[in-house]
């Protein structure tokens, strides 16, 4: 499978400039990060959330859980994991279970953790559980300008 349209022309839009690594097929990100030599602490990794008000998606670390409570509290939102089925809606152009953490593309309100706020680079799924797409530091935080930064997570 090809990187998603909608990751593909958000990026291009946006003006980030990224490169593919290709890695072999994983089971979560943990062995991603693994697969493709890349440190966990730069892999970030997408958890999407769901209350009344509508889906949230949490940006973490691979190498870090997110911290369900934590995030509540932060939001003042009793928020639970979405769906497999509400994924794959939302999510149409890629596999299930390889979502990218660009939840701007796709219409959704995004948080990012802090433990991502100084990561000299980042990489993440590309949509098809194959391929990581990796960009500066500086365009992963000026692609997450707008969202929520907050600690919503802590080390595995």
């Amino acid at each position: 499978m090809a990187i998603p349209a909608s990751v593909h022309d958000y990026l291009e839009h946006e003006g980030v400039r990224y490169d593919v690594i290709a890695h072999s097929a994983t089971r979560d990100a943990a062995h991603t990060a693994q697969a493709a030599r890349v440190p966990g602490d730069r892999l970030a990794k997408s958890v999407v959330l769901e209350d009344d008000s509508g889906y949230l998606m949490a940006i973490i670390p691979a190498s870090h859980r997110l911290d369900l409570q934590a995030i509540g509290r932060e939001l003042s939102r009793e928020l639970v994991l979405a769906s497999e089925r509400e994924l794959t809606h939302l999510f149409e152009d890629c596999a299930p279970g390889a979502v990218p953490p660009l939840g701007q593309a796709y219409g959704i309100d995004v948080v990012v953790d802090r433990n991502l706020a100084d990561t000299p680079d980042i990489y993440f799924e590309a949509g098809d559980h194959l391929s990581l797409i990796h960009v500066s530091g500086k365009d992963f935080r000026r692609l997450m300008a707008d969202s929520l930064q907050r600690n919503i997570s802590h080390h595995l």
